[in-house]
């Protein structure tokens, strides 16, 4: 990396994986630039982090817009260096349980497609230049689910992940030749405090016998958008101890 500070832009940044990723690049002296649903929380770990956090709800398309304009006059004509797709949303049932193809709303798959499959796309392109000046590298976060039904991750979860994966690969295609690589890791079973003690269960069919951490999976993020990665370009990481195997 040369002596410029380089420029993140993370969405899904208050907890679990983006919440690990956000300590990791400011540990390594980077702008974060951090988007959400909600306001900055006082709890959160960075510094400059109530002025470089950005309140937008992805699954709403004008505030999808808006909070793009505002990424923009925040970057004030400066790169960006990376754009980190985190923030998803996996609807249950009211006891909890997954949410399934038969009982998943028609409202509730559009909800999902908005915040996990088409905001990602939308933010590429409204910061595109800003991307390209900076030789950019887009994360997607997709999942273990996108390949395989899984006990808990509901129905259209499990799609939109799908969806994304594909979409990856289609925009390496567009964005590779205006200088900007993307690329997706595909989490498993990562400890977090969102987790409950019936995803513990399933440390046992995993080959490395444990879950992962959101540690691991921002040091996989932080290569994919360093010079380490150069030639690493519409590929989809696993990040699972061995699971998909």
């Amino acid at each position: 990396m040369d002596n410029e500070r380089k420029t993140l832009v993370l969405t899904g940044a208050s907890r679990g994986i983006g919440h690990a990723t956000v300590k990791r690049f400011n540990a390594a002296g980077w702008r974060v630039i951090t988007c959400s649903r909600q306001a900055f929380s006082e709890e959160c770990p960075w510094d400059a982090g109530p002025e470089d956090h950005v309140v937008i709800d992805l699954a709403d398309e004008e505030s999808t817009h808006r909070g793009i304009q505002t990424l923009r006059e925040r970057l004030d004509g400066e790169p960006l260096n990376a754009l980190v797709n985190n923030a998803a949303v996996s609807p249950k049932q009211s006891d909890g349980a997954r949410l399934s193809t038969l009982n998943t709303g028609v409202d509730e798959w559009r909800t999902v497609f908005n915040v996990n499959f088409f905001a990602p796309m939308v933010l590429a392109r409204g910061l595109i230049e800003e991307l390209r000046q900076g030789r950019g590298s887009i994360v997607n976060v997709t999942s273990i689910v996108g390949s395989r039904v899984h006990p808990f991750a509901g129905s259209a979860y499990a799609t939109s992940k799908a969806a994304l994966a594909s979409l990856t690969r289609e925009m390496a295609a567009d964005l590779g030749p205006l200088g900007i690589r993307i690329n997706a890791i595909a989490p498993g079973e990562i400890e977090t405090s969102m987790i409950g003690p019936e995803y513990k269960e399933l440390a046992k069919d995993i080959p490395m016998g444990r879950l992962g951490t959101a540690e691991e999976v921002a040091k996989t993020i932080y290569f994919l958008c360093t010079e380490q990665s150069s030639y690493v370009h519409g590929a989809e990481i696993h990040i699972n101890g061995g699971q998909h195997v």
